[in-house]
């Protein structure tokens, strides 16, 4: 990760998904150039990369290629292998799967009408696949729904090689979503006005919810750049971080912070001090433990009313408390004449 998270902290992730079908990925503030690099990497993979279900093939009762018509039906068998890669179908298992289209005498054929399993779920059963008019109901359509990842782009080579000679291979497209689109906006943190942030825009066709698309692109990704993750990977310790080292490095602050917070503004009168002392400290502006620590005991033999028998109590007082750090620690003194030097000093 970027050192210039160490500065303003790791990117915020924010997930707005708008029903199953739609969602918007918001992510930063990120360095400059990052929003691109991100947002192309994520949009990529969500087109290419994701699992889906389609149509591979067809077969209609006397037909053997798809420049063809049917009897009884309106369309051309080209028209119709355009339809059928339009279902919008998904398919819980892996593996092809054989389903039967029966043809009406008239009216329009849907995918509502597709004999399948429980294996498969049609997402849209308006859609229309073709119009019959006087067809012979004794005739069937045969269909390959397959589940797949990307395009697949049926050769010459793959027609030949088909077992099946009355099979039509359809072109299929079995990428879940439908469309991504994503956009760079500037953002800042503090001083710094040059930092990206990421909006992504993602549709699927039902199939897979779109933010299961995000996430599941986003491991993929992570998954290629983990290969250089190994013991011996390179690691420039100035200029990267970590998500651990940013998180550490927060905690550390916060604890340093309560720390702070909890013995910055311990009052002086929790020592236990004589009012004659600690009248002398107050005047002088000391407050605080912590500030009585700070001051050299030089420095407190010079305020009003702060003698040697000032000097000895708070000697004792901090020595029972373990507050004493030894640099500059009062000692108690044993001298009969600590007290007329008090009063002396009083007067």
């Amino acid at each position: 990760m970027h050192i210039l998270h160490e500065q303003i902290g790791a990117p915020r992730l924010h997930i707005d998904a708008e029903g199953k079908t739609s969602a918007t990925l918001t992510m930063g503030p990120l360095p400059s150039g990052y929003g691109v690099t991100l947002g192309n990497a994520l949009r990529r993979v969500l087109l290419s990369s994701l699992p889906g279900t389609a149509v591979t093939g067809v077969k209609i009762d006397g037909i053997t290629h798809e420049y063809d018509t049917v009897p009884g039906l309106k369309d051309s068998v080209l028209d119709i292998t355009l339809n059928l890669r339009e279902l919008r179908l998904k398919k819980h298992s892996k593996g092809a799967e054989f389903v039967e289209l029966p043809f009406k005498k008239s009216g329009k054929i849907t995918a509502g009408d597709l004999k399948v399993s429980s294996d498969i779920e049609i997402l849209d059963p308006s859609q229309i696949i073709t119009t019959c008019d006087k067809a012979d109901s004794k005739q069937k359509m045969t269909i390959r729904i397959d589940k797949g990842v990307g395009y697949k782009l049926i050769t010459n080579y793959e027609n030949a090689a088909e077992e099946d000679p009355e099979l039509i291979l359809v072109d299929a497209n079995f990428s879940p979503v439908t469309s991504v689109k994503y956009e760079v906006l500037p953002a800042r943190f503090g001083e710094l006005t040059n930092l990206d942030q990421l909006s992504l825009s993602v549709s699927t066709d039902g199939s897979l919810d779109a933010e299961k698309a995000l996430k599941l692109s986003a491991n993929i990704l992570q998954s290629y750049f983990e290969i250089f993750n190994n013991e011996e990977a390179y690691v420039d310790e100035d200029f990267t971080t970590t998500f651990e080292q940013i998180k550490a490095k927060k905690e550390s602050e916060q604890q340093e912070s309560s720390a702070g917070v909890d013995t910055a503004f311990t009052p002086i009168d929790i020592l236990g001090l004589s009012q004659r002392t600690l009248n002398a400290l107050v005047n002088g502006g000391i407050t605080t433990v912590e500030q009585l620590k700070n001051t050299p005991m030089s420095q407190l033999m010079q305020l009003r009313g702060f003698g040697q028998k000032a000097k000895t109590e708070l000697a004792q007082v901090l020595g029972e408390r373990g507050l004493e750090d030894g640099n500059d620690a009062p000692e108690a003194s044993s001298n009969p004449d600590d007290t007329v030097v008090e009063e002396n000093e009083a007067s």
